[in-house]
């Protein structure tokens, strides 16, 4: 099947996205990762939840690196700490998502904002979990 008859287009316009992403290789790798840079800052500056968790990160990997444990625990131990933070992030995206649409309440961004949060609370019982699990004998 031709692109013709499906109607895709190929040839770098607006329609496939290629427009919109110019950059390639080691300069798209820069310049993305500036822009998570810019993502973590501006996380770190708006979210208290975040500022917390990188407490929490700061306070769990060093301990972590000094328990008595395979470096494979080691390893899940620092993992679902990050996973935290990852969690905040998508979290706050969504939020900001929401709030860019519209600040009017609605059913429906209550529901996305409330299973970003839900998200977050289960990654943090996994966060207990994992290290109560690894820790109690």
């Amino acid at each position: 099947m031709s692109s013709e008859s499906t109607g895709a287009v190929t040839d770098g316009t607006a329609a496939d996205g290629a427009a919109f992403k110019g950059r390639s290789g080691l300069v798209r790798i820069w310049h993305a990762s500036g822009y998570s840079l810019a993502g973590l800052k501006a996380t770190y500056r708006g979210e208290a939840a975040f500022r917390q968790l990188v407490l929490l990160n700061l306070l769990l990997i060093p301990l972590a690196m000094l328990l008595d444990v395979s470096r494979v625990e080691r390893a899940v131990l620092i993992a679902v700490v990050f996973l935290g933070l990852i969690v905040e992030l998508l979290n706050s995206a969504i939020e900001a998502t929401v709030d860019r649409i519209s600040l009017e309440l609605h059913p429906l961004s209550k529901q996305a904002k409330d299973m970003g949060s839900a998200a977050q609370l289960l990654v943090l019982c996994l966060i207990g979990l994992v290290w109560t699990v690894i820790l109690i004998p």
